[in-house]
């Protein structure tokens, strides 16, 4: 499975932005999906997942400012980051998982300054 990750860039704090991750399988529906960012000199972090069946975890730092959604119909997951802060500046990552099936994107940079 590949993941394509897109959406980032450069934006002022207290701004918005919306990631989208598309997988190439035509069983997306089964993969629990999550996005992870990882910040300059920091290791990797889970933002938020979302299973199967649709529940969802997030990381409290950003509870209430992200939210995360799936279109199984276009293999897609998205994260909605909303109220950004300079501290969510990050490479952020989509994951996809089955089981012992383990997938990443390659990542796309969200830079959040003034």
């Amino acid at each position: 499975v590949q993941l394509q990750a897109c959406g980032g860039g450069l934006v002022q704090p207290g701004g918005s932005l919306r990631l989208s991750c598309v997988a190439s399988t035509s069983t997306f529906s089964i993969y629990d999906m999550g996005w992870y960012r990882q910040a300059p000199g920091k290791q990797r972090e889970m933002v938020l997942s979302i299973s199967s069946s649709g529940g969802t975890r997030s990381a409290g730092s950003v509870k209430g400012r992200f939210t995360i959604s799936r279109d199984n119909a276009k293999s897609t997951v998205y994260l909605q980051m909303n109220s950004l802060k300079p501290e969510d500046t990050a490479v952020y990552y989509c994951n996809a998982a089955h089981f012992s099936l383990n997938y990443w994107g390659q990542g796309t940079l969200v830079t959040v300054s003034s």
